[in-house]
């Protein structure tokens, strides 16, 4: 396909047990819909990850936008993805910045030039893979190890809802009532709202939160007041960077991490897609490698392919590249208007914390699927023994550190599934 032209469908293809494919696309209404729900899913965790740098959010919301576009366009639209704010960066700017924690980075400058060196690193990877191409992949990462991969990509990530937005009883019930919400929205709806599950899935149980807070006093309120106040459009906070060596070399580093996790994105959509998209793969790293330096230049954060997106492409079954061309221009456009980003900071926080389950489970079910289609034989002890330690590894985020630079979770199960795998599999050959 050409870079905007892509066969249409209709969803009557997806009630047949089908999928919309990467150059397919519903029509538009319903292409901008699905671009609406991508963005309200990555919205949670790249609001929070430039707040625990000390970022502006506004920034980050444009600029991944700006990185999804970008991808796009180097990707010749071939490969479905949404680029958000990486929480890979967040150890290392802390240690690099020395920031206290709360309000805005007084040092954001040190950290945007790490961001910047590490976005050429992750560049510099993507040329020397689309010069070699991709036959090492195939070698180094058979089904066993990218199931087990993309898995842990979903398992890493469950202990932040669980953990982290759910404060008290009343928010862990609400966790529970939100993700049947988008189960029942799943199974028992049909057409374009079965689609929308984790949009109706959202809508649904934020207005039964209202009820049982504002209505009858059973947790904290939702609070829309600062939507009232917010003004419709405003620029958010651009920052130059500042180019220390130090700093540099501690958060350029992150470019490995990044790597592992555009990896399994690749190979999770491979899978579920039953489309080889490897060769791709270094086009998708040099995307991700000059979006990460423009978002630095801006005043951004570090951006990766998404986890959350990857569950609401398995949920849906729809991998129409359209719909995060469409995902990437509003995220710009919302990047001018804070009043939007209120609104998507009042869905409450155990809502949003449903919704995450459901979403990394979605992830983890995408590795086993893996498994199942390609048929992996668990009784030749080298399968056994690479996926349990990965999976146990990645789940528990087992950290490896080199100075201050620390690989941890998606990190060191990447890689240790793939040099574990080289090693056991020495003796076959």
């Amino acid at each position: 396909m050409s870079l905007f032209n892509w066969t249409e469908r209709n969803v009557d293809v997806l009630q047949q047990g089908g999928v919309i494919g990467p150059d397919e696309r519903l029509p538009w209404p319903q292409t901008a819909v699905m671009g609406v729900q991508h963005v309200i899913a990555m919205f949670g965790a790249t609001v929070l990850a430039p707040i625990l740098m000390g970022f502006d959010p506004n920034i980050a919301i444009l600029m991944s936008g700006v990185g999804t576009l970008i991808f796009f366009l180097v990707t010749g639209g071939k490969v479905p993805s949404y680029l958000g704010s990486s929480f890979a960066f967040i150890g290392v700017v802390i240690a690099a910045t020395a920031y206290a924690g709360k309000g805005p980075n007084p040092n954001i400058g040190l950290a945007l030039g790490g961001i910047i060196a590490c976005g050429a690193i992750y560049t510099l990877i993507g040329l020397v893979v689309q010069s070699i191409g991709t036959r090492w992949i195939e070698r180094f990462m058979p089904p066993v190890v990218t199931g087990a991969v993309v898995a842990v990509i979903g398992l890493n990530l469950a202990g932040i809802p669980i953990k982290n937005m759910a404060a008290g009883n009343f928010d862990a019930w609400m966790q529970l009532i939100t993700f049947v919400c988008v189960g029942v929205v799943a199974v028992f709806t049909r057409g374009m709202v079965q689609r929308l599950l984790i949009l109706v899935g959202l809508i649904l149980a934020s207005a039964i939160h209202a009820v049982l807070t504002n209505g009858l006093g059973l947790g904290k309120p939702l609070d829309l007041s600062g939507v009232a106040n917010a003004a419709w459009f405003g620029l958010p906070g651009f920052a130059a960077p500042v180019f220390e060596a130090n700093a540099m070399l501690l958060i350029a580093p992150v470019a490995i991490i990044l790597v592992a996790e555009n990896l399994g994105h690749i190979k999770a959509v491979t899978a579920m897609t039953g489309r080889n998209l490897d060769a791709y793969m270094g086009r998708a790293f040099i995307g991700d490698g000059v979006a990460t330096m423009v978002s630095g230049a801006a005043g951004g954060t570090g951006v990766t392919t998404y986890a959350e997106n990857i569950g609401v492409m398995a949920a849906t079954r729809i991998y129409s590249t359209a719909t995060f061309l469409v995902a990437g221009l509003l995220a710009v456009l919302l990047g001018f208007s804070p009043k939007f980003g209120a609104i998507i900071q009042a869905i409450p926080l155990p809502v949003m914390g449903g919704v995450s389950i459901v979403v990394f489970g979605l992830i983890a079910v995408a590795g086993a699927k893996i498994w199942v289609d390609n048929k992996v034989d668990f009784s030749q002890n080298k399968n056994l023994i690479v996926a349990a330690i990965t999976l146990v590894i990645g789940t528990g985020d087992f950290t490896l550190k080199f100075g201050q630079f620390a690989l941890g979770g998606i990190g060191t199960a990447t890689f240790g599934a793939i040099l574990l795998y080289a090693l056991l599999n020495r003796r076959e050959q």
